[in-house]
């Protein structure tokens, strides 16, 4: 017996200037989950896979903030993307409350244009990169 491959997921995130932390503006499963990242890609954002940080988002209401449970793991995501903008000259994503800008963006890999809204993603069982 083989079992069905993993469906995909996605979440997407917005935080903009006034807000107190992430809400969560788009997720789904399946075919919803890959117009997700889809349009993420084609605005030039940012596309994250983290099985483990989609599943615990998944759990959040639209149009809710992220529980205070995940602020450290998406501040440290948001850091990396405000150090990545501000290497690459771009405007950086604005910071979480009490997240440090970084000091230094020499090590900062050119990649995929960023945003506040970002996408998460979890691979189906092929495990392809996106």
């Amino acid at each position: 017996m083989t079992l069905p491959p993993e469906r995909r997921t996605a979440i997407a995130l917005a935080y903009g200037a006034n807000d107190t932390a992430p809400r969560v503006v788009a997720k789904g499963y399946g075919l919803l989950a890959e117009t997700i990242v889809r349009t993420a890609h084609e605005h030039g954002l940012y596309v994250h896979e983290s099985p483990e940080l989609v599943s615990l988002l998944m759990q959040v209401d639209l149009d809710q903030r992220i529980p205070a449970q995940l602020y450290q793991a998406v501040a440290e995501l948001l850091a990396w993307l405000y150090k990545l903008e501000a290497g690459r000259g771009g405007n950086p994503p604005p910071l979480p409350p009490g997240v440090a800008a970084p000091e230094s963006s020499a090590d900062v890999p050119a990649a995929a244009p960023t945003s506040p809204s970002n996408a998460f993603d979890s691979p189906s069982a092929d495990h392809r990169t996106r």
